[in-house]
């Protein structure tokens, strides 16, 4: 079902940047404020000056901002500084890095274009929802820049792994980029351009769907930007480059594949005790409150109990929160009553057994009522999947001002096969359900649509 593409992939010149660990940043939706600056301080070529992030409360900005990113753009490619590969080829991206376990692991994948499909037909499958705010932003740099900066982190089924057996005996025996990120994961880029391993590669592809694990904004941006093309090109053919997106294609069953939960940190419009969360919270869970420690000692213990409960895997089992409030320093542990699963009984089953669904439908719309919408347009739901980060934020909050309460919801990750079962079934989950781990690293390669290519499709 899917067709995946070779195409001649842009990197940064090591000899003009000095460093790719310096210009290299993560995606964009996952990098803070205070971040961004820190990335742009550490070289002058980094990838944060052309992937630009959203500016806060959703709005796109100026004009000009699209516009003086599409000139760097340029310049740099015509300075040397972007470099873009004269032959078309598929790239296998490698990342090691040590699990929360303290084990190694290895996560294998292929960097290619997939040719855009509609959500409904069934080759490209979504599993979260998407906010209209970030499509526009992004389809406003896209349709500027004529790049794509950062690939699409899709997963497709291989049991018998045959893709990646294939690139991995045809791929460059040395990396043409390697990075180690900021938490110490080593990244390396191989590039593989064997025209008979492509087509092989081609005919296993045309079998398979491709579920979205990250990156549901990006794709939905290149759909909308087909569209223009379309409405401006009368010519425009399915080997046009809008018609592609790039993609990091994973298969499911890699050992290497890791999912990490997203925590939830909340800013509660006004002032809210602990005593009167519990009252909201009492009708829907058992509460237990953990004492005697401090925030951070709660918050690994909430942490290990909520994982404990996960691991039960059993029936019996329920849906099992932390909540962390900081202008209290008091930690709750939320078990889920059967009488809150009635709240969502009008959700197909696949969505009721999800952590995510119980967290966003029963706790904050439900108990806190606060709907999605206000949410999204308020920016009062931050993500994290660094439980540490997230408490050092939420006490920060608490510090900083008294309009908000600040409380940290912990939990659960969602599982790969929750992830499919749900995409099969043409479900959607809440915003940020799933933090695959390690993040596709933005800026060791990116696409540039070229006006008046055409995409070698070798068929």
């Amino acid at each position: 079902m899917a067709f995946i593409a070779p195409f001649r992939g842009v990197t940064f010149n090591i000899d003009k940047v000095g460093s790719l660990d310096e210009v290299v940043t993560p995606p964009y939706d996952v990098i803070s404020e205070n971040a961004e600056a820190s990335y742009g301080a550490k070289n002058p070529y980094s990838m944060i000056r052309l992937d630009i992030t959203k500016n806060p409360g959703g709005s796109d900005g100026d004009d000009f901002r699209y516009q003086e990113v599409a000139d760097l753009l340029q310049q740099w490619l015509d300075q040397d500084v972007l470099q873009r590969d004269d032959q078309a080829a598929l790239y296998v991206y490698t990342v090691r890095y040590k699990h929360p376990s303290r084990k190694m692991l290895t996560r294998k994948g292929v960097v290619a274009l997939v040719g855009l499909s509609e959500f409904g037909k069934g080759m490209v499958k979504p599993h979260e929802e998407t906010f209209d705010s970030v499509i526009s932003d992004r389809l406003r740099l896209l349709d500027t820049t004529k790049a794509q900066f950062s690939q699409i982190f899709s997963l497709y089924s291989d049991k018998d792994s045959e893709v990646m057996t294939l690139l991995d005996n045809a791929k460059d025996q040395e990396p043409m980029g390697r990075i180690t990120d900021n938490d110490g994961c080593i990244h390396s880029l191989y590039r593989m351009s064997d025209e008979s391993v492509i087509m092989k590669v081609q005919k296993l592809f045309m079998n398979k769907a491709l579920y979205i694990a990250d990156g549901h904004h990006r794709y939905t941006t290149a759909l909308a930007y087909r569209k223009l093309e379309r409405e401006r090109n009368s010519e425009f053919s399915d080997k046009d480059p809008a018609n592609h997106i790039m993609m990091y294609l994973c298969p499911m069953e890699d050992p290497g594949l890791s999912v990490f939960p997203t925590h939830r940190l909340l800013h509660w419009p006004g002032r809210l005790s602990m005593d009167d969360l519990k009252k909201r919270l009492s009708a829907c869970f058992d509460i237990e409150e953990i004492r005697n420690g401090s925030r951070e000692i709660l918050l690994s213990e909430v942490l290990s109990r909520v994982e404990e409960e996960e691991q039960k895997g059993s029936k019996d089992s329920v849906t099992t929160f932390g909540v962390y409030h900081p202008g209290e320093d008091r930690c709750l542990l939320l078990f889920t009553k059967k009488d809150a699963y009635q709240l969502l009984k009008e959700k197909p089953t696949q969505l009721q057994e999800l952590d995510v669904v119980v967290l966003s439908d029963v706790i904050i719309r439900g108990a806190l009522e606060l709907d999605h919408q206000r949410c999204e347009e308020e920016n009062l739901i931050h993500y994290y999947s660094d439980p540490d980060e997230a408490i050092d934020e939420a006490v920060k909050k608490c510090n900083a001002t008294e309009e908000v309460t600040p409380l940290l919801f912990v939990m659960n990750p969602t599982q790969v096969k929750q992830v499919k079962q749900v995409a099969d079934e043409k479900l959607i989950m809440p915003h940020k359900s799933t933090y695959f781990y390690p993040k596709i690293m933005t800026g060791l390669l990116f696409n540039q649509q070229v006006a008046g290519e055409e995409v070698d499709r070798l068929d």
